[in-house]
């Protein structure tokens, strides 16, 4: 008896070989100054860029970072300009969309040129190739261009979307690997009676008592590569954030929940081929702010844990990654002790590598003990 038990105590002390864990690569340790990544992009397994804002003694300035050795060692790219998101269409060719204007790199993020044209109100940009591409924003806008960037068209499927432009805004377009099917995303929420009050942090009593109330989400699908969108929208409870569609049919979507609920957010596993859809994550402990899904069909989940009753208040939580092959069960994976965050992005590269970025400077790489 005696052998067995120190046998298992044995067991609890040696590392276990392969499991995958997340590491941290960069933390911005700088005193007087934070750093908020708000998107990060991984074109290749060696090549990454991160893209946020540094606030240094009161003053922001835009922070634009690039790595070639996998995200180990990270420097400095000169930019003027506030960043919002990336997208990358190679190793060396991608966008970044500012609070102004568009930028395009053909140098892996090393230099950056301004689009001749950039419509207003900009938040996120996809393209299948350097020529064909589509901007979603504000006031419930989508552009088409087929010149690079040269000109910009309105995309006329956005006008059948309902919705009060002045409170309707796309934020998410994905496409599968193909570039044949794709959706946008978004949310039409006029603001409440009452909605002018301080922020929640500083009158959480009263944030508590804000229920969550049923938004307007807007979709708009394509099977063509872009040639035909066709909208549609549902009132649900929370905002869809993120949808992430896979070759094989299957996707993850993801709802979060803005004020007072008895989740911060939830995941859906989606049959977008069918249009069902079915709950695959929740948990009251964890504000999930990102989701992706491997070529593979592996799923994770990437938040933090909420401090307090309030899942949307400045301080940050422990970061919290989830992995499931099947999508219905989650396992919670290892994560630096160090990692807290408000929110965190993923991003990936083939065959099967990926990172994590948080709002408080951190950039973490999913490593397995056995391939160190």
């Amino acid at each position: 008896m005696r052998i067995l038990f120190l046998v298992a105590a044995l067991a609890l002390l040696v590392p276990c070989f392969g499991r995958d864990r997340w590491e941290l690569l960069y933390f911005f340790d700088e005193d007087d100054a934070a750093l908020t990544i708000v998107d990060l992009a991984f074109p290749s397994p060696s090549r990454g860029i991160a893209v946020g804002q540094i606030v240094r003694r009161g003053r922001i300035q835009p922070a634009v970072l690039v790595t070639n050795d996998g995200g180990r060692t990270w420097s400095d790219v000169k930019f003027k300009q506030a960043c919002l998101s990336l997208f990358f269409l190679n190793e060396s060719v991608g966008w970044i969309v500012t609070d102004r204007d568009i930028w395009k790199t053909v140098e892996s993020g090393r230099n950056w040129r301004k689009l001749p044209e950039s419509p207003d109100g900009v938040l996120r940009v996809h393209f299948l190739d350097e020529q064909h591409g589509w901007a979603v924003g504000r006031r419930k806008s989508i552009w088409e261009t087929n010149d690079g960037g040269s000109h910009w068209t309105a995309l006329a499927a956005a006008g059948d979307i309902k919705g009060n432009p002045d409170f309707t805004y796309f934020s998410w377009i994905d496409f599968t690997e193909d570039r044949r099917c794709g959706v946008i995303a978004g949310v039409s929420a006029p603001p409440r009676r009452g909605a002018e009050r301080l922020p929640d942090w500083m009158d959480p009593e009263a944030a508590s008592r804000l229920r969550e109330w049923p938004a307007l989400n807007l979709f708009l699908e394509t099977r063509d590569g872009g040639k035909n969108w066709v909208a549609s929208s549902t009132s649900i409870f929370g905002r869809i954030t993120r949808v992430r569609l896979n070759q094989d049919g299957r996707g993850l979507g993801l709802i979060e929940f803005v004020n007072s609920f008895e989740w911060p957010s939830e995941v859906f596993e989606l049959q977008w081929r069918t249009g069902e859809s079915a709950r695959a994550f929740r948990r009251a402990d964890t504000a999930v702010t990102d989701v992706v899904m491997l070529p593979s069909g592996i799923g994770y989940l990437a938040g933090f844990e909420p401090a307090g009753k309030l899942a949307r208040s400045p301080i940050p939580g422990r970061v919290k990654i989830f992995k499931s092959t099947g999508l219905k069960e989650w396992e919670e994976m290892e994560v630096d002790y160090r990692a807290t965050a408000t929110h965190v992005v993923f991003a990936t590269a083939r065959p099967g590598h990926i990172w994590a970025a948080t709002d408080t400077g951190m950039i973490l790489r999913l490593v397995s003990d056995s391939s160190r």
